[in-house]
């Protein structure tokens, strides 16, 4: 297992809370936010527009959360200007660009252009995301995928900044169009995944649920399968929210947590109906109570039954790494 350096150690402290427990609030959504604003004319959501929402969301709900997930377009740099962007709440920012190139069953992830790990670091960022398209069983796709991940993650090491991986499945083959067939192979998927994604030099894993609980409601065997999951990550690992309704992400914090998770990383469960009310007074007033009142909710089940990101390194609370005297020559 890799050892992370003082600088991610740093940058992983400051995204956690002080218990080592991750409760992240993403709101880096790009494409999904557009669409949430004019389903019909996505494209027609004009930057302003765009700027303003990140701006509610994040001045509403980023004291509560041990940090933020922003991205560089419309929300991390005007978030920071506004000032709404609390100085305990830590930053990460996604480097991806939106959508996928390749084909609709072998998706390739790609950067930004003009953005990059250098930039993210210099301008104050505490961590690097990326979402990562990825079926393990797609072999020379995940390879590619895998390829790209890597270089990132070097860059993240060059500049001592903790790396976040968002690997995200989807159907293939017959499972197109059947979320059954998905649902049953999503097992699998989400645990190897997993096992492939973190034998990159990455810092945490931002996981999919390795179920679907429409179709599977037995909780020991899903707080088995997060188990499998948790074995298979050799980095702390948090469960992200795909937009799920509410109440379902709450079972699935809590059943994460239970099997190893560290804590979760969610975004349109928390808020997405406040996006599509129009009066600019009605939604934050929802962003302020009920999306408030959800993420303290999540954060006390997660307080509850999270593992501490340290504690999966195999660290203490009290000594983080040990330091010898000349560090700082080699550093």
């Amino acid at each position: 297992m890799n050892r992370p350096g003082i600088g991610k150690i740093r940058g992983l402290e400051q995204i956690a809370s002080s218990d080592g427990i991750f409760t992240i609030c993403a709101m880096d959504h790009r494409g999904s936010l557009r669409r949430m604003l004019d389903e019909r004319h996505p494209e027609e959501v004009k930057y302003e527009e765009m700027v303003k929402h990140k701006l509610e969301l994040c001045s509403s709900l980023a004291k509560y959360a041990s940090a933020v997930l922003l991205d560089p377009i419309f929300g991390a740099a005007q978030c920071i200007s506004h000032r709404v962007v609390p100085p305990g709440t830590g930053l990460l920012v996604s480097i991806e660009a939106t959508g996928y190139g390749g084909s609709r069953e072998g998706r390739l992830t790609g950067l930004l252009d003009g953005w990059s790990v250098e930039k993210i670091k210099r301008m104050g960022a505490s961590a690097v995301k990326i979402l990562l398209y990825f079926r393990p069983d797609l072999t020379e796709t995940a390879e590619k995928q895998l390829n790209m991940a890597a270089a990132v993650a070097a860059e993240c090491t060059k500049y001592d900044i903790p790396f976040l991986v968002e690997p995200k499945s989807y159907p293939v083959g017959s499972e197109t169009g059947s979320p059954a067939r998905f649902a049953a192979s999503k097992e699998k998927v989400v645990i190897e995944t997993a096992r492939a994604i973190t034998a990159l030099p990455i810092d945490v894993l931002k996981a999919e649920f390795p179920a679907d609980l429409r179709y599977n409601k037995d909780k020991p065997r899903l707080i088995d399968l997060c188990r499998q999951l948790d074995a298979a990550s050799r980095v702390p690992w948090v469960i992200l929210s795909a937009g799920v309704d509410f109440e379902l992400f709450c079972q699935e914090v809590e059943i994460a947590c239970q099997g190893g998770a560290s804590g979760f990383l969610g975004g349109r469960a928390i808020w997405q109906e406040a996006m599509h009310l129009d009066d600019a007074r009605e939604r934050t007033h929802y962003l302020k109570t009920v999306a408030v009142e959800r993420l303290k909710r999540l954060n006390e089940i997660a307080a509850r039954y999270a593992v501490p990101w340290y504690k999966k390194q195999g660290l203490t609370a009290r000594e983080l790494t040990s330091i010898p005297e000349t560090w700082y020559r080699k550093y």
